[in-house]
């Protein structure tokens, strides 16, 4: 193997970093739904309401999560109580983009998807 083929494998390597992006479901649907259905911003409840099957300690932890990574800032309205919003940061409005191909190609190619057998850890209902 060449360096350069080595470098392709290695555990930190750019694929697999991206692949590791989408190992947590809920990373990519609050990208795709802030895009999509929020404009890049939402309040914490409309997010939760806008994804069905997803607990409110999820949600919140992985918008920690994101918004350590950088993907989506954090905004808190000094109102009582406290109105929190999320907002996709430029970073996060770059990550859209694949995540928006993912789900497209999903959408095409649903057919696919309904002929794969059922996997132990599928939520979806025959």
């Amino acid at each position: 193997m060449t360096s350069t083929t080595q470098d392709e494998w290695r555990e930190d390597c750019a694929p697999r970093r991206v692949l590791e992006l989408f190992a947590t479901k809920w990373t990519s649907m609050i990208l795709h739904t802030l895009d999509a259905r929020h404009s890049g911003a939402a309040r914490t409840g409309v997010l939760q309401r806008s994804l069905p099957g997803i607990s409110k300690k999820m949600l919140t932890q992985t918008l920690r999560d994101m918004e350590a990574s950088g993907f989506v800032s954090r905004h808190v309205q000094g109102t009582i109580p406290p109105a929190v919003e999320y907002r996709l940061t430029p970073l996060g409005q770059r990550f859209v983009e694949p995540v928006e191909l993912l789900y497209g190609w999903g959408r095409d190619n649903a057919d696919a998807l309904d002929q794969m057998g059922e996997r132990p850890t599928s939520r979806r209902r025959s």
